[in-house]
């Protein structure tokens, strides 16, 4: 069984920033003490702490600035494993998702968990998938889950819109450069607006004792 991730577009994020100053005074959106645009050091401590072996990098061969990582930790009330991608531009994360199969008690504790932490949000349905979202300071949090025949898979997913927007328009500002042997422009220069990286789909995975 698969979850979805909703495609994440530029500009959907900052837009709340504007909202005022109020929410400036509430707590940053994490979980498990993860947050939206982290260090890549900050993370592989925090995978660390909770049981995992550190992160695993690919720097993109499109973009050398953006960095594709992977980890394996352990949920610390549930001692069930959870899987982490996350992508990161210039160190910084922009994306990052935790995901797994899950009880229907573990699930409940996220929910109650995050509300607790955040306030209570009105649930969405898109088909056979329920998300709870959380918007604050330019940032996004987003809890997703799906059942399908008894079997529960969520995710958690951090976004940072000011990095994510600060990527692309930097992406967008770099010069057009000209090939001097074809005269023509050079394909990395052309200024098109680039997409956000998409995160993995989460699947359903038998998990292995810790």
């Amino acid at each position: 069984m698969r979850l979805r991730t909703p495609i994440l577009a530029f500009g959907l994020f900052t837009a709340a920033a504007s909202l005022g100053h109020a929410q400036s005074t509430l707590p940053p959106l994490s979980f498990l003490g993860f947050e939206a645009g982290a260090r890549l050091d900050a993370v592989s401590l925090q995978v660390q702490a909770l049981g995992g072996t550190g992160l695993r990098c690919d720097r993109s061969r499109r973009d050398r600035t953006v960095s594709e990582c992977r980890a394996t930790l352990f949920d610390p009330v549930w001692s069930r494993p959870v899987t982490l991608w996350l992508s990161a531009m210039d160190s910084a994360t922009g994306i990052l998702m935790l995901s797994g199969p899950v009880t229907g008690e573990q699930l409940d504790g996220w929910k109650t968990e995050l509300e607790s932490a955040f306030g209570g949000v009105g649930a969405r349905v898109e088909g056979p998938q329920w998300m709870l979202q959380w918007v604050r300071q330019g940032r996004m949090m987003r809890l997703t889950w799906r059942v399908d025949n008894n079997a529960k898979v969520a995710s958690v997913s951090l976004v940072d819109g000011w990095i994510l927007d600060d990527w692309g328009r930097h992406r967008d500002e770099r010069p057009i450069t000209v090939d001097p042997r074809t005269g023509r422009d050079s394909l990395r220069a052309k200024a098109v607006k680039p997409a956000a990286p998409a995160a993995p789909t989460p699947v359903i995975e038998t998990p292995s004792p810790r």
